[in-house]
């Protein structure tokens, strides 16, 4: 069985998407079709009815995948700005943009809501890693090259990290997103920037 349908029709999901996403202005229009229609696809192929209900992670079950993907683009396009201005480093808006955005597009089929208190892993993430998923469904779409190989390689655990600068930008934007969401839990959680790395 697929781990997604592409879905390009034209109902509640595509305008919740636009909606919800910051940063969609700062692309061609055609790519912005693109972005919502990736989204949607693995919205409309998760077990999620509502946009707010896709959690993020099992370590911060209470951080919503819809604030986190909105702050790791603000700060994504907050750093982007510091480096043009402070080292003349730029990045071209139509690949950083749905890289910060696209990041985390297959986390609704990996994670499932187990509780209010609880999330898990979906069967799918037992079969493929993070990312994977979502750059399958981002070179079925057509995105280019930097983009999907980004994706495929942001998340922690992957064997390797690309070298572009939009990677570079998207890795702290996304930690650092990610350390406000794990120190915002109840309990002892240890953010990632306290773990001690050997």
């Amino acid at each position: 069985m697929d781990p997604y349908t592409i879905d390009r029709s034209s109902n509640f999901r595509r305008q919740a998407v636009a909606d919800w996403l910051f940063g969609l202005e700062l692309v061609a229009p055609e790519l912005r079709e693109k972005i919502v229609t990736a989204w949607v696809s693995t919205w409309s192929s998760s077990p999620y009815a509502e946009l707010a209900e896709m959690p993020y992670s099992p370590g911060a079950p209470h951080y919503r995948l819809q604030d986190h993907v909105n702050d790791v683009t603000r700060a994504g396009l907050d750093l982007a700005q510091r480096a043009a201005a402070d080292w003349g480093q730029h990045a071209d808006p139509n690949v950083l943009v749905p890289i910060l955005i696209l990041h985390d597009v297959d986390k609704p089929l990996m994670y499932v809501r187990e509780s209010a208190d609880k999330v898990g892993y979906s069967q799918l993430s037992r079969e493929l890693q993070h990312g994977v998923v979502g750059a399958m469904l981002l070179k079925e779409l057509g995105f280019d090259h930097t983009v999907i190989s980004t994706v495929a390689t942001h998340a922690g655990n992957s064997p390797f990290h690309g070298s572009n600068f939009e990677a570079y930008v998207l890795h702290y934007a996304d930690y650092f997103a990610t350390d406000h969401a794990i120190m915002r839990e109840p309990g002892d959680r240890q953010p990632y920037y306290q773990k001690h790395w050997r």
